[in-house]
């Protein structure tokens, strides 16, 4: 008899164990609820309300924006060093351009010497309005998601910008537009300008949480 009850605990105990385990896995875990997306797509904004967490809910928005974020077509602006990348391998930029004190390339050879306001197609130079690069302290290549979500939500490293400023940037920025519309053989980034937009928006309104370290997209 006693021996009966102590299995029968036994097994309950295990069950209860087994349990927490998958709900911490879902939890750990939330993009097990997502339906799945194409490379160059992005999920729809709505698609994360699966997620019945806040917090893991704003961070599977902005694991979703970190896959435009450090996309080539955008990561490539947002080099580590001086010198601006190229591709869908972020190779070194030819001819050999350097950031110049205010990230607008140096004297004689700025940035808009040869990028103009539109992509020059016969030439095929890119080209969108205001073209420089990121400051340093926006540097994205070689950075997790985490790493990239704290300096947007960093007035010292942003720029100065407020999240509602960063969102407005995001959905309606020229130059950010670009990296859908980068011009014949160049792979754009995933879905849209404006599919980004909502997707930062919502991140902001689920509370702008960052993702885990560990995290990827």
């Amino acid at each position: 008899m006693h021996a009966a009850l102590f299995l029968g605990a036994s097994v309950l105990a295990l069950a209860a164990v087994g349990c927490s385990h998958r709900q911490a896995d879902s939890a750990e875990h939330p993009s097990d609820v997502l339906p799945p997306v194409a490379a160059g797509e992005l999920r729809a904004p709505e698609a994360f309300n699966a997620i019945t967490d806040k917090a893991e809910r704003s961070r599977a928005l902005f694991l979703e924006a970190s896959r435009v974020m450090l996309h080539p077509r955008c990561s490539n602006c947002h080099p580590e060093g001086d010198t601006p990348l190229q591709g869908t391998q972020g190779q070194a930029h030819d001819p050999p351009a350097v950031r110049g004190p205010e990230d607008k390339g140096v004297v004689g050879m700025t940035c808009t010497s040869c990028h103009q306001d539109k992509n020059l197609e016969l030439a095929r130079v890119p080209g969108a309005p205001n073209w420089h690069l990121a400051p340093k302290s926006m540097a994205w290549v070689g950075h997790t998601p985490h790493a990239v979500c704290e300096q947007l939500k960093d007035p010292s490293r942003n720029g100065g910008r407020t999240l509602a400023q960063i969102v407005d940037h995001n959905a309606h920025d020229e130059l950010v537009g670009w990296g859908w519309h980068p011009g014949p053989g160049r792979e754009p980034a995933p879905g849209s300008q404006e599919r980004f937009g909502a997707i930062v928006a919502a991140w902001v309104e689920t509370g702008a949480e960052c993702p885990s370290e560990e995290a990827r997209p």
